[in-house]
Order: C-alpha cells, then sequence, then structure tokens
C-alpha cells in the first residue's frame, strides 16, 4: 500500500491549491481526479467554461459595440455551437496544460480514477481498467466538488432537456430557451444566451432571486433584461415539464401558463459529489445536498485527520475562495500558522451584464442600524463609458455617517468583476470616503465612477 503525506481527493480550485501548498513544505502528495485529465468541475464544466462561453457570446454577437453601432450590429451574422465549441476546446486544453505542468513541477503525483474510503486512512482508487490503488494517507482532503441537481421530474434527454454541466459539454444555440432556476448558473446562462438575441425565459420559483445582492443593483439588473426582451417569472413554481414530438419542450408552471421552447436548462441546485466515497468508512457523513460540515476555521470535518473545502462545504461556492479554503486545509494539515482571513471578499456573476460586490449591501446596513449614506456613479456619466458606447452600467457605494468609512462597493456593467477590487483594497484597510475624494484615478477610466459615487455621496454627508 503506497503512503503519502497528504491525499486530495479532487483537483478542482481547493485540490490544486492544497496540493501545491503541501507539495512546497516538503510533503508527499497525491491528488486524485475522477475524470480523465485534472482540473475538476472548475475547468471542465462549470467556471472556466461558462465565462469562455460568456466571452465568445460576446465577441461574436458584437454585444459589446451595440452602444454606438445599434441593436441590429452583429460581427458574425450567424453563431453556432462549432463557433462557441472552437475556443472552448482551446481555453481547456491551455488550462488543463498549465494545471498539469504545475502539478508535475512541484512533485505531486496525479492518479485518475473515482476515490473511496476503506478506512479512516486509507483510500482505494477505481482506475480505468478496472483495479484499484490503494493508498494510505497521514491527512486527507475531501474536494470534490458538485453535480448538478437532477430530480425524477425533469425529463433530461441531454440535447433538448439540460443541465448545467452538459450545456457546455456540447454547446449549441437553441432558437429559444427555458431556464428553471435565478440562482448564479442560472442568472449566468440566461443573460449569455440572451446576448445571442435568443429568446429566454427565466423562471424562479421564489418571490426574488440573488438575494445577497444589494437590491437597488437587482432592480436595475431587472430592468435591463426586460428591456432587451428577457421573460422573468418569480413566484411560481414548475408543476410539469414534457418533451414533445417534435423535440420542442413545454413547460407548465403551476399557476397554469405554459412555456414552449426548443432547449430548457435546468439550474436549480447543485449536490455535493460525494456519493461514491463511502464516507461511513472514515466515520463522515454528508447532509440531504451531499455536502460536508467543516469547522470554517481549520476545515477540518468531524474526523480532525480528514479536511474537506470548495463547492463540497457548500457557501459561498466560489473558485476564488475554494482556492484559498484549499490552501488554509493544507496550511493547518501541516502546522503552518495562518494568517488571519480578512473581513471581506468579493463576489462575481458573471452574467451579461456583469455583477461583482463586496462588502455589506444596503439591507444589511439598515439591519444592523448603522447611520449610511449612499452614493451612485452610473457608468454613463464618465469619459470611458462614452468611449465605450456604455448605456447601462452603475456603481453604489455605502459609507458611515459616524466613521465616513467604506462600508460596501456594489457594481452592474461593464468590467464589473475587475473593477470591485479598489473598493476591495480599501475596505479591507478600513478606509473611509476620503480616500476616493482625495487620490487621482487614471482618465479616461470606468474606475473614476469610485470618484463620482464617493462625490455624490459626500454632497449629502453632514460637513
Amino acid at each position: 500500500m503506497e503512503r503519502y503525506d497528504l491525499v486530495v481527493i479532487g483537483s478542482g480550485p481547493a485540490g490544486r491549491r492544497a496540493g501545491v501548498q503541501a507539495a512546497k513544505l516538503g510533503k508527499q502528495v497525491l491528488v486524485v481526479e475522477g475524470r480523465r485529465r485534472v482540473g475538476g468541475v472548475s475547468v471542465h464544466t462549470g467556471t472556466i467554461p461558462s465565462k469562455t462561453l460568456r466571452e465568445t457570446v460576446l465577441n461574436l454577437s458584437g454585444w459589446r459595440e451595440r452602444g454606438f453601432y445599434g441593436h441590429s450590429y452583429r460581427v458574425k451574422a450567424e453563431i453556432g455551437g462549432d463557433d462557441l465549441g472552437h475556443r472552448l476546446g482551446k481555453t481547456l486544453e491551455h488550462e488543463v496544460n498549465v494545471l498539469e505542468h504545475q502539478f508535475h513541477r512541484n512533485k505531486i503525483r496525479t492518479v485518475s480514477g473515482m476515490a473511496r474510503f476503506t478506512g479512516p486512512h486509507e483510500i482505494a482508487i477505481g482506475r480505468a481498467d478496472g483495479s484499484d490503488l490503494r493508498v494510505t494517507a497521514e491527512r486527507i482532503l475531501i474536494c470534490v466538488g458538485t453535480v448538478p441537481h437532477r430530480p425524477d421530474t425533469i425529463p433530461f434527454d441531454d440535447l433538448a432537456v439540460v443541465d448545467s454541466d452538459r450545456i457546455v459539454e456540447v454547446p449549441r444555440v437553441p432558437r429559444s430557451l427555458c431556464v428553471i432556476g435565478a440562482g448564479v448558473i442560472g442568472i449566468e446562462y440566461a443573460t449569455i444566451f440572451s446576448a445571442m438575441d435568443v429568446p429566454v425565459t427565466l423562471v424562479e420559483p421564489r418571490e426574488t432571486f440573488l438575494d445577497f445582492i444589494d437590491r437597488e443593483v437587482i432592480d436595475e439588473f431587472v430592468h435591463d433584461l426586460r428591456d432587451r426582451g428577457m421573460i422573468i417569472r418569480t413566484g411560481v413554481a414548475v408543476a410539469k415539464v414534457e418533451k414533445g414530438a417534435d423535440g420542442w419542450v413545454t413547460t407548465t408552471l403551476a399557476d397554469g401558463r405554459t412555456i414552449r421552447t426548443e432547449m430548457l436548462l435546468y439550474a436549480a441546485g447543485r449536490t455535493g459529489a460525494t456519493d461514491a466515497l463511502e464516507l461511513a468508512k472514515c466515520g463522515l457523513t454528508a447532509d440531504h445536498r451531499g455536502r460536508i460540515t467543516v469547522d470554517p476555521k481549520t476545515l477540518q470535518t468531524a474526523v480532525p485527520h480528514i479536511y474537506a473545502a470548495g463547492d463540497v462545504i457548500g457557501f459561498p461556492s466560489l473558485a476564488s475562495t475554494s482556492m484559498e479554503q484549499g490552501r488554509i486545509a493544507a496550511c493547518h494539515a501541516f502546522g503552518l500558522p495562518l494568517p488571519p482571513a480578512p473581513q471581506y471578499f468579493p463576489y462575481g456573476i458573471y452574467a451579461v451584464p456583469e455583477i461583482s460586490t463586496v462588502g455589506m449591501n444596503e439591507q444589511e446596513v439598515r439591519a444592523r442600524g448603522i447611520s449610511y449614506e449612499v452614493g451612485i456613479a452610473r457608468f454613463r456619466e464618465t469619459s470611458r463609458g462614452h468611449i465605450m458606447g456604455l448605456n447601462t452600467g452603475m456603481m453604489k457605494m455605502l459609507f458611515s455617517l459616524k466613521t465616513r468609512r467604506l462600508l460596501g462597493v456594489h457594481i452592474l456593467g461593464e468590467g464589473a468583476t475587475e473593477l470591485i477590487h479598489i473598493g476591495q483594497a480599501v475596505l479591507n484597510l478600513k478606509g473611509t470616503l476620503d480616500f476616493f475624494i482625495e487620490n487621482t484615478f487614471n482618465y479616461p477610466t470606468l474606475a473614476e465612477a469610485y470618484k463620482i459615487a464617493a462625490l455624490d455621496a459626500w454632497n449629502r454627508m453632514p460637513k
């Protein structure tokens, strides 16, 4: 039986960072990946494919230039599945090659196969040839990610009725699309296909969606989506989904309305990919959604030498936070002191338009009883916005009236996920409104919106 200091189950963002961190501490590391090649959900069906698909669509559709050239402007008149798949294939190949090189450079062994526990320290890895590789480890990290939730009531056929993994594995452009689930994944794909002028209907059983985002930003976002023709049905459940003889899909809502589309994307939740791990043999259990409970500071599970990180432990389920969780788990496992975690980290939603946020939203500020002021900037108020032809996009900043400290930044529009890092830095450094007023930003840039929003708040603050 082969012995390792650390066995990492899963090679996504958490597994990658943990493996490299442990290797740099001189530990013998084995990374197990269920797929044929490393990368995990993030590289093969999740973060990288969806963002690549988005970039392809924005480029080929001419979306970014329509502010100047009109709604009929196109870079490519007809966009098909081959167009979407071409860039996707190149990007994924590059990502996998970089990751394989990183593992090789750090002398990390990788094995393709399905891991399962045979004891608290023992793991059997089922390989493609039917054989088992049996290993034992001083420490184990579980970062197997998630799989799409696929209820029996939905007639998945991986062509007309698909989940969020399948939609990028074999990309195509339907004549119409119904998306069930207005979480981050559902919103991203709904808006990406809408940017190609595919008629999209978004269905969400709850009255609201993306509740962790500032409501004013969501109101602006919804207005933008409806303005370009997307149909949004909230507060109504799906009663039935049927595929007709012609291949089209009919979605019947609980209120009796029907939606007939060429394709349906079911994106209502994901489940931890823990079923095959046989967790009981190591003393662990998963909840009803396949998630594993950990100590949020150390990432330890109920079995101290076993750690878990990434989407399999639940919220926030971001690639960025998963990487940091993997590093923290590896550091704690081998006794490396951990710096205190930053209080705030950004969220990015790669919809069209982008949404990004850091710190408290207005609902949270009110709930805490903090006296505050708001500053708003519209991207069309900036010279860079004019140059880019932006008609939409906004930045919202919240400041404490008592201390003048920045409380939160919320951005909707082009480049939001890049711009947010200025707000993140100021927030974690306990900066105030005065930083934005007294400092100079490059001109012309969208980052000028920080100064515009700060001045907007300053105009209403007590002097």
